[in-house]
Parts: structure tokens; sequence; C-alpha cells
């Protein structure tokens, strides 16, 4: 069927060449790459959406901003150009630098929990989990119900459940919660959005609790972007208030700022109270650097800085989310199964759907993936049992996650909307033949990382019976 979509509001005035490796080539990397995506190499790849952290096109006023890098150890006007920003974007007065965002979690999370902490969460992500397990702390999902079901249409299906927030406050008692944190959007549901009511009455649990709110942030913008769009009563609201309104909701944020704030590489804690940025400082110099520059050069603060106030450009973020969408009609007119509505940053295919026939202790997430890689050179990433599956440390028994995903992240300003139609016609090309897929994956290799052997596990494939 014709399709219309809103062009790329940007003109291409730099082009990286990339070429499709041959089907031999493909089984060969496969076969070098031990059957993980991660494994694989760029060259490998023709349209990359492993990620989209760090993955997309800085600006021409960004790179501008990179020749103003101050180096300085210490003190760096660099660093009070992000300082300005963040006051200004989101409200904050204290801010700390960190190389990346899984940085900042652990100076928050290695500063903040401790043995035996239990943190409620909407849905935590993979890094986000580990750290918590690190520090021998346990993540429990608060998310609403909806946010299993694939199928539905509902709205804001990152939401929090409050009245199981509310019991998990009375289960464990809040001198065992030292945060709550809600990720915007939440990643481990299919990117789905968290209203801005709901951010407003987690807030108001935690303060009756005296218990700190945390958003994981990386995607504020996008969220804030849903909104507007999705929830009536900010119809009439910019994106840009929408998000300092979310903000005013929390103690304190982190951020990977490699997928809104448009940069590749950083991250940051951004926080309201000197007591709070006062207590985290030492771990930051601990493991990041001095705290005015966090383990970033000069130049990438100023990017940074940049990024912050691009970030929330409403024809932008209007093209960003219609490109998600518009891959998902594609699957849809395909007949593929995938978690609805679209979600802000990615498409996540419903792996179980797509492959019934192979059990989800074989990891159909990761079959997907490596067959849409043999079809046409397109690197997801399986976000199932492989990564989320925990083994419960009283029976020994492995506890499968309520939803086996493959996630294709859209990389910001990189892809065209072409690039969108030959990965949703390669992928219903796969759902075509899914029938004949049939084999599943083991795990002969995996480091013994808690909620981290995904990134590193050397998988083997073997017929199903």
């Amino acid at each position: 069927m014709a399709r219309k979509i809103q062009p790329e509001p940007f003109r291409i005035r730099m082009v990286e060449p990339v070429t499709v490796p041959d089907r031999q080539q493909r089984e060969e990397a496969l076969i070098k790459g031990h059957f993980n995506m991660f494994g694989l190499t760029s060259r490998d790849i023709y349209i990359d959406l492993l990620t989209d952290s760090g993955t997309g096109a800085m600006s021409k006023q960004q790179w501008s901003a990179l020749l103003r890098g101050d180096e300085a150890y210490a003190g760096a006007d660099s660093f009070f150009a992000l300082k300005d920003a963040v006051r200004e974007v989101l409200g904050f007065d204290y801010v700390i630098p960190a190389h990346q965002g899984r940085a900042a979690e652990n100076v928050a999370f290695g500063t903040l929990l401790k043995k035996g902490d239990v943190i409620p969460f909407n849905m935590p992500f993979d890094t986000t989990r580990a750290h918590i397990f690190n520090m021998g702390a346990n993540p429990v999902d608060c998310v609403i119900d909806e946010a299993f079901d694939p199928g539905s249409d509902h709205p804001f299906k990152g939401d929090v459940d409050i009245s199981k927030l509310e019991g998990v406050i009375e289960q464990y008692g809040k001198e065992r919660i030292p945060l709550i944190m809600v990720t915007v959007t939440n990643n481990s549901g299919g990117g789905q959005p968290v209203s801005l009511a709901n951010l407003r009455a987690v807030s108001a649990v935690a303060r009756r609790e005296g218990i700190l709110f945390f958003l994981d942030a990386a995607r504020m913008a996008e969220n804030a972007c849903f909104i507007k769009l999705r929830e009536k009563e900010c119809a009439d609201m910019t994106v840009a208030g929408i998000l300092r309104a979310m903000m005013d909701c929390v103690d304190a944020i982190t951020v990977s700022c490699k997928k809104d704030p448009l940069v590749n590489i950083g991250g940051m804690i951004c926080c309201r109270s000197e007591e709070l940025y006062q207590k985290l400082l030492p771990r930051v110099i601990l493991y990041e650097g001095f705290v005015t520059y966090g383990g970033l050069a000069g130049r990438d603060l100023e990017a940074l800085a940049q990024g912050l106030k691009e970030m929330t450009d409403e024809q932008y973020l209007a093209h960003r989310i219609a490109q998600v969408a518009y891959l998902g009609d594609i699957l849809d007119d395909g007949k593929v199964p995938f978690v609805k509505p679209a979600g802000g940053h990615a498409i996540f295919i419903d792996a179980a759907a797509f492959l019934p026939h192979i059990p989800q202790r074989y990891y159909p997430a990761d079959v997907l993936g490596i067959e849409i890689y043999r079809e046409a050179a397109i690197r997801g990433i399986g976000l199932g049992a492989l990564a989320f599956a925990t083994e419960d440390e009283s029976t020994g028994e492995i506890l499968m996650p309520r939803l086996e995903l493959f996630r294709l992240a859209i990389n910001r300003r990189t892809y065209t909307n072409s690039h969108m139609e030959y990965v949703g016609e390669s992928i219903v090309k796969v759902y075509q033949r899914r029938d004949s897929i049939r084999y599943g994956l083991k795990v002969s290799y995996a480091p013994p990382v808690k909620g981290l052997h995904h990134f590193l596990a050397h998988l083997e494939p073997f017929d199903l019976k």
C-alpha cells in the first residue's frame, strides 16, 4: 500500500559509505561472532539497529561547539556551559558529568544502595539491573499489567501501578528502599512512555514516604513528546514545557546522554539538593574523574550542552517518532507481531509470537536476530530470556521474563525513511518463512556476571526435534 511519512528534517552533507556483505560473508561473520549480535563487527553490517546509544549524528552546531572545548582538569568553562544548559532545559541546579549512563548508575547506586535493599521500578533495563545486583540489592517491577500485553494499544504502557508500588513499600519497609526509579521511556517494555499524571502520582507516594525519586531519563524528550501527543491535558503544552514538568516530579535523574541528548559519548546525574550532590561526589572522583569533567573531554561537555537544547525541537521529534511508527506500519502490513503502540526509539518484535514453536529456554529472540541478519545484514538485539532470565537464589529455578522481544533501535538523524522500508520488507520476508526456522540456541560460554552475560555469551545453534 502507498504510504506517506514526513520527510527528514535535515540535509545530508557528509556520507559514510556502507555495503551489504554477501550471504557467505554473513554466515562467516555469525560463526566468528559466536552467533551473538554483539560479536559482529561494524563492517559485517549494512543497517545497524543494535542500539540507539551513541550511534546518532550530531548537528553542525554541535560540531562547532566541539571547538569551544576547555580541557582544564578542574573548573573548565565547558562544565559551566553544561551546568547552564541543565538549569535552562531541565531545571536542576546540580550536575555531575560521567562518561556514559552506566557510569552515572555506578555513581548513584554505588553511593546510595547497600546489600539487601529493594528498588521499585516500572521496569529496569539490563545494565541498570546489573548495577543494582552488583550492590547486593534487587529491583522490583511495579509496571502496569498492560505492559506485558504486546498487542494492547494502551497509550502509557510504561506507567507504574501505584498499588503495586505501595505494596512493595509495605512489604519491605521504606528503610530498605533508598530510592524509587522510573525509566522514561520504558525500554525493557518496548520503548513505551510514562504519563505525566503517573509521574506525579509516583512523586506523591515518594514524598509521602520520604523516599528519593529518580528517573532513568535517557529518552526523556521522546517521553515528553508522547505525553503531548497522548495525554489530552498536556496537548497545548510545548514538549520543552512538558519535560520541565516531568523533571519537577523528581529529586534526581541519571542519564545516558548517548540517547536523547544527541551525543556519541557522555552521561550525567542531575539533582536538586546540595546534600545529595555532595554525597555523590567522592565516588565520581574515584571512578570517573574530577567532578567538573567526570570522564569527558571539554569538547564532549560542549557538544552535550548544545544537544540538550536541540533534543526538544518539535520538528525533529515529530519525524523521529513518525519514522519509528513508519517501520511499525510496514511490519503491521506484513502481519509481523510487535509491541504496540510503536515505541519512541525502537520497534520491539514479539519474538514469542513470531517463533512460537521455539521454547523460550532456547532463546527465540536471539534466533530471530540471527535470521534477520542472515536475510538482510541487519543487526538488532534480543531482549528476552538471554538478557533477562534470573535464578531464584533459594530454589535454583530459572525465572523467565514475561516478554521475549527483539529490538530494532533506530539511530537518531542517521538512517532515511527508505532504510526503514528495506528493514521492514526484509523482516516480513523472514516472517513469511518463519515455520522453516527449526533450531534453538544454547549457551556454550558466558561470564559469571549477574545480569550481563548476554553481552559476551557464546551461542551454539542446535536442531529442534
